[in-house]
């Protein structure tokens, strides 16, 4: 879990769709983990006649990618079969009742359980060749309503009328309630993990910490139950979801990342831009993790803004002469390191940086046009930039 690279792996996995009055997009990059333990889902109208609703997901892996992957392909048919078709299609119909809405969000726990006990036959984890697990964070979209569901430290946030309106809580061991329920277990919380290794205290898989006689499987060091939350949706206020794992969040805050999104949505329309920009972000600003994130826009998204847009190529073409400026003023003193570059420019009061992202979100415009000027240096690792 500790193992990094010489240089960060910055190939993308992309994707985008649409459909249900909503478009989406993701982004995922290895960074500088050996290995891409990340998954994702995005599935845009439901089988079993649920035609109207949505899935989007991210799963963190830890210790190997077997979970993750599987969570990604089947744990939504585990939660349509826990809650069953018919229940989430009254939950779906114009102004549920309450009791429809429970319905489902016991359908969601119990399929994150049913998927937990299923994957625990496997063979390879059965017999502790694969010990792996993994987090989940996910977003299940009626008509009318959002259901976040959360387990672990991934994590998902509602914008709405431009500000943070809903995030969901990181599971941690050091959370009292958490770090309650690991003690009746017969565990420790040390050096704030789990026995003094493990970071999460809610994943799926991680069966070696799931074997305490006498303890269900919501009692256990790490519980596979996730927390649902219900929200009504708004479509005159609702503006986007953000999924993301946990190598997003470790150097962006919740507003942070809400700003930065709101402000690249007015710049582009292309969503998979837009996730590619907050990964690249997020890896200049000192994750060394990998990142995920799905970006869902409901139909009240920013919209492309000519302003924005003219204010944005006003900031490139600033950057990029004041980069030809540091060259030019070092003179016979050679060409200056690109980071050396980036640290004289973090110390000007530089306008119309991109809230949120700052000057780590223009690296590669930076960049870009330093390689221009200095097209014989040799090939740098990423400058990490706060």
């Amino acid at each position: 879990m500790g193992a990094f690279l010489d240089k960060p792996k910055t190939e993308k996995h992309n994707a985008h769709g649409e459909g249900n009055g909503l478009r989406f997009g993701l982004s995922s990059m290895q960074g500088w983990r050996v290995e891409m333990e990340d998954a994702h889902t995005a599935a845009v109208g439901l089988p079993h006649g649920l035609d109207d609703w949505s899935f989007f997901g991210v799963y963190d892996g830890h210790a190997g990618s077997r979970v993750a992957n599987y969570c990604s392909k089947h744990l939504l048919e585990h939660i349509v079969a826990a809650g069953s078709a018919d229940e989430l299609r009254k939950a779906g119909a114009p102004a549920p009742e309450t009791p429809a809405i429970e319905a489902v969000k016991r359908g969601i726990r119990a399929g994150f359980l049913r998927i937990d006990e299923h994957m625990r036959s496997f063979t390879d984890l059965r017999n502790g060749m694969d010990r792996s697990g993994s987090t989940a964070v996910a977003v299940l979209l009626s008509p009318e309503h959002l259901y976040f569901i959360n387990c672990g430290d991934s994590r998902a946030l509602l914008c709405r009328s431009g500000h943070v309106c809903f995030s969901t809580m990181d599971h941690k061991p050091c959370d009292p309630r958490e770090k309650e329920r690991i003690q009746n277990a017969g565990g420790s919380v040390m050096i704030q993990r789990v026995n003094g290794s493990l970071a999460v205290s809610r994943a799926l898989g991680d069966y070696d910490y799931k074997c305490v006689e006498g303890k269900g499987p919501t009692e256990q060091l790490v519980s596979p139950e996730p927390e649902v939350f219900e929200i009504a949706r708004s479509d005159a206020e609702d503006e986007f979801v953000v999924l993301a794992c946990d190598g997003i969040w470790d150097v962006m805050t919740n507003e942070d990342l809400c700003a930065f999104v709101r402000s690249r949505l007015e710049v582009t329309d292309d969503l998979e831009r837009v996730c590619n920009e907050v990964v690249d972000t997020s890896l200049h600003k000192g994750s060394r993790d990998n990142m995920s994130i799905v970006l869902v826009c409901l139909p009240n998204a920013p919209q492309v803004s000519e302003d924005a847009v003219k204010r944005d190529a006003e900031l490139d073409k600033y950057l990029e002469s004041r980069v030809e400026e540091l060259i030019e003023k070092a003179g016979e003193d050679g060409v200056p390191e690109l980071a050396h570059v980036m640290s004289s420019l973090s110390q000007e009061n530089i306008p119309n940086l991109p809230p949120g992202g700052g000057l780590a979100s223009k690296h590669s415009v930076i960049e870009t046009v330093y390689n221009r000027l200095n097209p014989q240096r040799e090939e740098d690792g990423p400058t990490c930039f706060i």
